[in-house]
Formats: structure tokens, C-alpha cells, sequence
């Protein structure tokens, strides 16, 4: 069965639901998943990838003190993103019932809901009301919500203080504060330019930042735009010139930490992780002179691609009603302050932001706020890990001057049209 690249529909939805309904055998299954179970309860499974910040299990054993007859059990998955998504799209296929509630990234969304394999929550009693719109958002297909926010993440423009008192606040006043670089015997500006998810990242901002998008409110591909176009150049003309070192076209996010760490760069765009890193490690060039500021967008701040992780629950769960009850407790706030204080995470309530006290122990947390009221999801798409390779194939090629912009647009927009067709 083909279908369109355009975002399916609600009824759309429902008839894929439905023809899984038809296709499988066993009560449970299909459309019928998603009104069963919903007032059981019992022991549960929490599926997440590597918990690297230790914050999981002690959240957990809260839980599950509270809960003797509801306990939880934490499946750890890899660090590796496309591994943890293989092995959700896997247990999902074959109905397994152990994967109760899963730590999606937002980007999975789409394309779990769209194949029915996720709870809807919109009648679940969870309270987005507090929540910053855009991590709303995130758990949003076809308005309605899928997966409640658990955590974000919005990308920085860390730079040097002590040869940039102010940081700019547009992209053009960056590339003009360049020459101070090169008198100071440091390269100017690095994101994630190799050619992983990292670019599809960097390349969605900077061409949301200069006014364009990627697909559009109907869920088409909109990249033969002006505006798309010219967010793509600016990354192009800065590598040509110079003002993007060479070695940055291999940059992660930890090689783009390491030479801004190391005091080779003048700005670098990355996750809020960096701050604890530079900031604190004694090896750090920088520490004493670390600014953070939102991404410099083409009037004022700019357009950072949306990060984070929501809470979803699996159609094909026994125990819903212990399920739901786990994932209002992962949003609730004293879980949200603990995200942010033990892990360094983002909280989706927007109210934490301004909390003096919160912001004492994390002072960027101002930033990004900022950032993450004027972040972009990922495009929002069923088909995304398709959409994804197209964006990177061909925003890289552009960078390096393989291709022109132009060129690298109109391939872009006819791989992703086609991504929808197979």
C-alpha cells in the first residue's frame, strides 16, 4: 500500500488501526487495543535507553515503594538511539505485552501512533496545562496527544565573554563578530556538521531560523522556498569562507564540545550539557569566560530543533490504569525538579524556569527557556527515518560545495516525497 507524504489524517489513522485489526488474530489486538485494559492494574515495565545521568532506578524505587502491589521494572535499553528505536519497533510488532510505558524521542511519534501502536492520552486525566507548549507538541499527532512530556532539550549558542561581551542576537551579527576570532588565532563558529541525525538537527534549525520549513502545517515537504533556501546557504557560504572550520564538517556534538572546551572556538551550538562540562572540568579553557545565549535567528532569536524524551504507553499494555498513573507521576513536578537537578534535564513545566531557586543551581536556565518557546520539532512525519537521511545527504553535500543549495533543495524535497510513496 502506498500513501502520500502528506501527514495522515485521524481517519486516516484509524483505518490503519483498523486493517491491523483485521490482519491479526486474538482479542487485544488492533483497533480493539486501544480500549482494552484501560482499568487494570499490576506490575508494570519502563522502557528507556541507557539512563547515563543514574536517575532512573532511584525514581523507581520511589514508585515502587509506594506501589508493592503495582511495581515497576526498569528494561534498560542501549545509548544508541537507532538501536533503542529498532528494538521498540520490534517488541511493538509482535504485540508484546512487557513494554507497558516506553521513553520515546519525540521523533518516534509519528510514525508509532500512525501505525497504532500507542495509547492515546487525551482522556487520560494527564495535566499538560503547565507544560511549555512546544514539548505539548512533541507528543502531538494529528491533535491528539500520544506521549505525555518527560523531559526537553533546546539547542545554546555557548561563546566566548571575554571576546564577545554580548552575544549576537541574529545570524548575520555572528558572522560579522568572525574577524575577532581570526585575530585571536581561533576558529569562529562549529555545530554537528558529520553526517548523522546531528545535521538533520542543525540543518532544520538554521532553515527555520531564516523563515523556511521543512514540512508544512499539511505535512508536505515546503524546501523550495526562498527562505528554506537561503537557511541552507548561510551554513554553505560560512564553511566556504571559512568562518565554519574545515574539521567541523566531522563534528558531533563531543568533538564541537572539545574544541570550544579547549578554547579553539568562539561559538559553538549545542545541547545544555556542555555547560556542567565547561564549566567545571579543570581542563577547560573556558570556564571563567562561558556565555550562554539562544540561537541567532534572522531578526532575534532563531529556531532551535525541539529535544527531549515523552512517556508513552503501549496499546498492547495489560495494566493501563497503573501505566497512566506512572506517567503522571514521571511529569509531576517534584519528579520534573528532580530531572533538572540530578540529571541536568529539561523540565517541561514551564513555571520551573523561573524559579529562583532553580535557577541559582542552573543559572542557563533562562536560556533556555528561550529556546525551547521558540524550538521546532523534527519534521513530524510517520516516515521520518527516510525524511532524516534525505535531509543529511543533501544539507552535507551542500555544506562541502558538492552540490549548490539550490540543487541540494529541490533533491531534498523529491527524496522526501518520495520517502512517503514507498
Amino acid at each position: 500500500m502506498k500513501l502520500p507524504m502528506k501527514v495522515m489524517s485521524v481517519a486516516a489513522v484509524a483505518a490503519v488501526v483498523a486493517s491491523l485489526a483485521a490482519c491479526s488474530t486474538g482479542a487485544g489486538s488492533g483497533a480493539d487495543a486501544a480500549t482494552a485494559n484501560l482499568d487494570a492494574r499490576g506490575p508494570i515495565t519502563y522502557v528507556q535507553g541507557k539512563d547515563n545521568s543514574g536517575i532512573v532506578n532511584p525514581l523507581v524505587e520511589k514508585w515502587n515503594a509506594d506501589h508493592p502491589d503495582e511495581r515497576v521494572t526498569f528494561k534498560e535499553l542501549t545509548d544508541e538511539a537507532d538501536q533503542q528505536h529498532d528494538d521498540m519497533v520490534q517488541n511493538l510488532q509482535a504485540q508484546n505485552k512487557d513494554y507497558d510505558v516506553m521513553s520515546v524521542d519525540l521523533v518516534w511519534t509519528a510514525e508509532f501512533a500512525a501505525k497504532g501502536w500507542l495509547q492515546p492520552l487525551d482522556d487520560a486525566g494527564i495535566d499538560t496545562s503547565g507544560m511549555l507548549q512546544s514539548t505539548v507538541d512533541s507528543g502531538t499527532y494529528n491533535d491528539i496527544l500520544y506521549a505525555a512530556p518527560v523531559t526537553s532539550d533546546g539547542g545554546i549558542l555557548y561563546y566566548r565573554t571575554d571576546l564577545v561581551p554580548e552575544p549576537p542576537t541574529t545570524w548575520d551579527e555572528m558572522m560579522a563578530m568572525c574577524p575577532i576570532a581570526a585575530q585571536n588565532g581561533i576558529a569562529c563558529y562549529a555545530g554537528q556538521f558529520a553526517k548523522y541525525e546531528g545535521l538533520t538537527v542543525n540543518a532544520t534549525e538554521a532553515i527555520n531560523s531564516a523563515g523556511g520549513t521543512v514540512i508544512d502545517d499539511e505535512g508536505n515537504p515546503a524546501l523550495e522556498t526562498d527562505a528554506a533556501e537561503q537557511g541552507l546557504q548561510n551554513l554553505a557560504d560560512a564553511y566556504a569562507n571559512g568562518n565554519i572550520p574545515a574539521e567541523a564538517i566531522t563534528y558531533t556534538e563531543e568533538e564541537g564540545r572539545i574544541a570550544f572546551q579547549g578554547g579553539k572556538l568562539m561559538f559553538l551550538r549545542n545541547w545544555p550539557y556542555v555547560y556542567n562540562l565547561a564549566s567545571t572540568e579543570g581542563s577547560s579553557a573556558v570556564k571563567d569566560v562561558l556565555g550562554m545565549a539562544a540561537l541567532p535567528g534572522t531578526d532575534g532569536p532563531g529556531a532551535s530543533s525541539l529535544g527531549g524524551h515523552n512517556a508513552a504507553i503501549s496499546v498492547y499494555s495489560d495494566t493501563k490504569a497503573t501505566a497512566i498513573d506512572f506517567v503522571k507521576f514521571l511529569t509531576s513536578e517534584e519528579n520534573q525538579r528532580f530531572y533538572a537537578t540530578q540529571g541536568s534535564l529539561a523540565p517541561t513545566l514551564s513555571a520551573l524556569y523561573d524559579d529562583e531557586a532553580l535557577i541559582s543551581e542552573l543559572p542557563y536556565l533562562p536560556v533556555l527557556k528561550t529556546s525551547i518557546e521558540n524550538a521546532v520539532p523534527r519534521p513530524v512525519t510517520p516516515f521520518y527515518p527516510a525524511v532524516t537521511n534525505a535531509i543529511q545527504d543533501n544539507a552535507y553535500a551542500a555544506i562541502k560545495g558538492e552540490k549548490t543549495v539550490t540543487e541540494a533543495m529541490t533533491d531534498m524535497q523529491n527524496s522526501i516525497e518520495s520517502a512517503g510513496s514507498q
